[in-house]
C-alpha cells in the first residue's frame, strides 16, 4: 500500500461541513500533511448575507490556517466552495455543480451535522437523517469514487453499556420515521419524542444511530466506512497544542469554571471523561479514508467502523478532568472573573440542587441586585439560567461510562507506515492528561476568549482580591452567627470564651517562646 501522502495526491476531495469545528481541522490537516491532493471541494450555504466563497475566505483567515499559510502561501487556490443547503431538495446544488462532483469527486469526508442535544426531533433528523441520505444519493452518481466517510459518534448507541465496531438496528425503521414526521405537526413531534427516541438520552444520539443504519441499509456498492468520535476537546498537537474555536461540549463548561460562575455539576468523579483531541479524530478519518479507498478495488466490500474512544485504552475521570481544570485556571486565571475557581461534583440529585441553590443562584440573585442598585442592567441570573440548561443535557454523559471496542483503531495503526504512524498520530497511549487539559484550558483563554497572556498579572490581582473578599466575607458571617448564639445560650457563651482563651494562651506561648530563642 502507498503511504497516506500519496494516496491523496492527485485526488478531489469532497468535504461537508467544513466551516465547522472539525470541518475546519480536517481541510487545514488534508492540505498541509498531502501537498499533491488536487482539489478540495466544500460544501457551503450562503449564511447571514454571505456568500460561500466569502464565508470560506473568512474562514481561512483564522489562526487554525497560520501554519498551512507559512508552508503553502498558494494553498486556498485548492479549495473551491460550492453553494449547497443540505436541508433543500437535491441539496440546492445547480445542475452543473452537480455534474462536476459526479465526475470528479474521489473521496467524500461526511461531516456535516447538527450537534444541538435538544434540537427538535424534526430539525434533527432533517440535518442528521436526510442530509446523510442525499449524499448518499449524490455519492452513487460520483463515477470516480473511492471512499465515502461518514462521521457519526461513539455515543450513537448510548443504549448499550458495551459498543461494538458494529452498525446496530435502530429502534425505529428511518423511513416509517421521516414518513410519519412529515405529515405531524411540531406540537405532536414534541409530545411523542420522549416515546420516539425511547433510551436515547437526546434527540442527536437518536437521529445518529439511524443515520449509521441509514448508511448501511442505502451503502448499496459504495465503498464505506463510518469514523465515530466521543467527545471532541481541542487539539492535542496540531497544527498546534490547545487550539478551539467554540463553547461547545466540555469547553463552555471549562470557561464557565475558570470564570467562578459554575460551581457545581451533577457527575460521577468515577465516570469516564471520554474526551478526545481533535487533531486524533481527524487523523483517524483520513487514515481510515486511506486504509478503505487504497484497497478499495482488490478486497471484499466490508464497511468498518472505527470507535475513536480514549476511555478503553487511557482513561480519564470526571473527577480528574475537575482537578486539572480548577489547578490550571488557579494558576492562570481568566479575566474579569465571577469568583475563584471552585467546582463540586457530586451524583446526588438533592445535594447537587442544594449547591445550585448556595452557590449559584444566591450569588447570581446578589449581583443582579447590585447591578440594578447602581443602574446596570443585571446579567448574571439570565447567565445562570442557561447554564443550568446547558448542565442538565451533559448529566447523561457525565454520570454513565461506556466500554468501546477498538479493534479496529488498532488494526487500522497496524497498517501505517512509521513515517505516516508519525504524521498521522492517532495513538492515545502517548496521550498525558494533565499537559493536555493544561493546553486545552489555556485554549479557550486565548483562542474562545481572545485573552492575551500579557493580562495574567492582572487577572491573577483579580483573583487575590476575590479571595480576599471571599475570606473576610466568611470571617464576619462567622462573628454574625456566634454573636446571635451567644445572645441566646449560656452553653454557647462558654464555648465561645473557653475557644477565645485558648487561643489567646497559645499566641502568649508562642509570643514567649520566640522571644527565648
Amino acid at each position: 500500500m502507498v503511504n497516506i501522502p500519496e494516496y491523496y495526491a492527485g485526488k478531489n476531495v469532497l468535504i461537508t461541513g467544513a466551516t465547522g469545528f472539525m470541518g475546519k481541522v480536517l481541510l487545514e490537516k488534508l492540505l498541509r500533511s498531502c501537498p499533491a491532493v488536487k482539489a478540495v471541494y466544500t460544501m457551503v450555504r450562503p449564511k447571514a448575507g454571505q456568500s460561500p466563497q466569502a464565508r470560506v475566505a473568512d474562514m481561512i483567515n483564522c489562526k487554525l490556517f497560520e501554519r498551512l499559510l507559512e508552508e503553502q502561501p498558494d494553498f486556498a487556490e485548492k479549495i473551491i466552495p460550492v453553494n449547497s443547503d443540505l436541508t433543500q431538495p437535491e441539496m440546492d446544488l445547480s445542475k452543473e455543480d452537480q455534474s462536476i462532483l459526479a465526475e470528479n469527486i474521489n473521496i467524500v469526508f461526511h461531516c456535516a451535522a447538527t450537534i444541538r442535544f435538544n434540537e427538535p426531533l424534526k430539525d434533527a433528523v432533517q440535518l442528521n437523517v436526510l442530509a446523510t441520505h442525499k449524499m448518499l444519493a449524490l455519492a452513487h452518481r460520483m463515477t470516480n469514487l473511492q471512499i465515502f466517510i461518514h462521521i457519526s459518534t461513539a455515543y450513537a448507541n448510548c443504549d448499550r453499556e458495551l459498543i461494538e465496531e458494529v452498525v446496530y438496528p435502530p429502534p425505529v425503521d428511518y423511513r416509517r420515521l421521516i414518513d410519519s414526521l412529515d405529515w405531524m405537526d411540531d406540537e405532536l413531534v414534541s409530545t411523542l419524542t420522549p416515546k420516539l427516541i425511547r433510551e436515547h438520552p437526546n434527540t442527536y444520539t437518536y437521529t445518529k444511530a439511524l443515520a449509521e443504519y441509514l448508511v448501511q441499509q442505502e451503502a448499496g456498492d459504495l465503498n464505506i466506512a463510518i469514523v465515530r468520535p466521543s467527545i471532541v476537546g481541542a487539539s492535542w498537537k496540531e497544527p498546534f497544542p490547545g487550539w478551539i474555536d467554540n463553547f461547545n461540549g466540555p469547553s463552555g463548561i471549562f470557561i464557565a469554571a475558570g470564570k467562578g460562575i459554575l460551581r457545581t455539576m451533577r457527575a460521577s468523579n468515577d465516570a469516564v471523561a471520554d474526551l478526545v483531541p481533535v487533531d486524533v479524530v481527524i487523523n483517524t478519518t483520513l487514515a481510515a479514508a486511506w486504509y478503505s479507498g487504497s484497497q478499495f478495488l482488490n478486497r471484499a466490500r466490508k464497511m468498518l467502523v472505527y470507535n475513536c474512544t480514549t476511555g478503553g485504552i487511557n482513561p480519564f475521570r470526571w473527577g480528574e478532568v475537575e482537578y486539572h481544570v480548577i489547578s490550571t485556571f488557579k494558576r492562570n486565571p481568566l479575566e474579569q472573573a465571577f469568583r475563584r475557581p471552585n467546582v463540586i461534583l457530586t451524583s446526588n440529585h438533592l445535594i447537587n440542587q442544594y449547591w445550585i441553590t448556595v452557590s449559584h443562584k444566591a450569588p447570581a440573585f446578589l449581583y443582579d441586585l447590585y447591578l440594578r442598585l447602581i443602574g446596570r442592567e443585571p446579567r448574571m441570573m439570565k447567565t445562570i439560567t442557561r447554564l443550568h440548561k446547558s448542565m442538565m443535557v451533559l448529566e447523561y454523559f457525565t454520570n454513565h461510562s461506556w466500554v468501546w471496542n477498538t479493534d479496529n483503531i488498532v488494526m487500522l495503526m497496524a497498517q501505517m507506515s512509521p513515517e505516516d504512524k508519525k504524521i498521522f498520530n492517532c495513538d492515545v497511549r502517548q496521550l498525558h492528561w494533565a499537559e493536555y487539559m493544561e493546553s486545552y484550558c489555556m485554549g479557550t483563554k486565548k483562542y474562545v476568549l481572545n485573552e492575551e497572556l500579557s493580562g495574567l498579572p492582572a487577572a491573577r490581582k483579580h483573583l487575590n482580591k476575590l479571595r480576599n473578599i471571599r475570606y473576610s466575607f466568611n470571617a464576619i458571617l462567622v462573628v454574625l452567627i456566634w454573636r446571635v448564639f451567644i445572645a441566646r445560650s449560656q452553653m454557647a457563651r462558654n464555648i465561645w470564651y473557653f475557644v477565645v482563651s485558648l487561643c489567646f494562651k497559645f499566641l502568649s506561648y508562642f509570643r514567649a517562646s520566640s522571644t527565648m530563642r
